[in-house]
């Protein structure tokens, strides 16, 4: 906890629901947590904001100036979805989204790929699939650096600069080292070092230095295209896997798919040192498409709600929650997106029923 005596057990956690199915599936998470926590004896304080897409057709902005501000003195933040089919990717992302990321130094995207028996996937065997994917959160291909020349003319042509420091690539594969000593030892590096030959043959170097303090872990570094054909073909080979910002965001959503879905995909946005919040959010996006048809899975936003209760130190909530879910994939208590009949509502109930409550 960043702002208050961890024995009181009360967490500040800013909630922001987005757009989409993002309100639909952090209601559900909430009402879920909420109980949960009850029963743990913890509180959670839960203080909203409406920003995304909506707010921006009303005030001009994603978020408000001083909406940082409001954020820093929590203890986590709780993010549903941003996107909005009539607005700019760009705009919502770097509006809201990259803002928080970056403010509060949340360098780790941790994003956990495990099969549970009971997922259709499209692989004929993903059991024992268990992956954490530890993305690079602050920088490399997602910088700022770049523009347009001659725009509007034959001539024209755009700049986008990757930015590789030896603090961020260090710090990055640390992390996934300090991860792999927890689970089983083996560390996966991605990597394009034949084709990208400055910032990817850097990212290799630093990530051997770290390898070499971490003789005890078995690593490997593979070229990108051979690892996407890995994580298809031999998932259960992998265990943690470091990569560049572009790359985690690219492999995260390919590992998910072969367990079936990314209606299940959490992620953390985790700053280690834990001096500024880190946020949880899913993967699955805004999904407008089925925005308030009642059919949004919420185990994703779940999932990263079980993230969030893990990093504030609240263990076995999670794992109640954890095994709650897992429960309901194994009887298809579930949305039809991964094989279920259940509406999202329906989701919840069954949830709640599942876990005494």
């Amino acid at each position: 906890m960043t702002t208050q005596d961890r024995t009181v057990r009360q967490y500040r956690i800013a909630s922001i629901p987005g757009d989409g199915i993002g309100p639909e599936v952090v209601d559900v998470s909430r009402v879920v947590l909420d109980e949960v926590s009850r029963q743990e004896g913890f509180s959670i304080d839960w203080e909203e904001h409406p920003w995304g897409s909506a707010f921006y057709r009303t005030t001009g902005e994603m978020m408000p100036g001083d909406g940082l501000d409001l954020l820093g003195g929590t203890d986590a933040i709780f993010f549903g979805a941003v996107g909005d089919p009539g607005l700019s990717d760009a705009l919502t992302l770097w509006g809201l989204l990259i803002p928080i990321r970056r403010e509060f130094d949340q360098y780790i995207n941790l994003r956990p790929v495990r099969y549970v028996p009971g997922l259709r996937t499209p692989l004929h065997n993903a059991a024992g699939i268990d992956l954490m994917i530890v993305r690079e959160n602050s920088e490399g291909e997602y910088s700022e650096i770049g523009g347009r020349f001659a725009a509007g003319t034959p001539f024209e042509f755009a700049t986008q600069e990757a930015i590789f420091s030896r603090r961020g690539v260090s710090r990055v594969v640390e992390y996934a080292a300090d991860l792999a000593h927890r689970r089983s030892g083996k560390v996966t590096s991605a990597t394009k070092s034949n084709g990208i030959i400055h910032t990817m043959t850097f990212w290799d170097e630093i990530a051997g230095e770290v390898a070499e303090q971490h003789t005890n872990l078995e690593w490997r570094s593979v070229l990108i295209d051979a690892l996407s054909a890995e994580l298809v073909l031999r998932p259960q080979s992998h265990d943690v896997i470091v990569c560049s910002n572009l790359f985690g965001d690219i492999l995260s959503d390919l590992a998910s798919a072969t367990i079936g879905s990314l209606g299940i995909a959490a992620s953390g946005n985790i700053n280690p040192a834990g001096d500024t919040p880190s946020m949880f959010e899913s993967v699955h996006g805004s999904a407008p498409d089925i925005a308030g048809k009642g059919i949004a899975n919420p185990f994703a936003q779940l999932g990263s709600g079980v993230m969030m209760l893990e990093h504030l130190g609240e263990h076995h909530a999670a794992e109640r929650i954890r095994t709650a879910m897992d429960a309901l994939v194994a009887s298809g208590e579930t949305t039809p997106d991964i094989g279920g009949s259940l509406r999202t509502g329906e989701v919840q109930d069954a949830l709640l029923r599942e876990l005494g409550i």
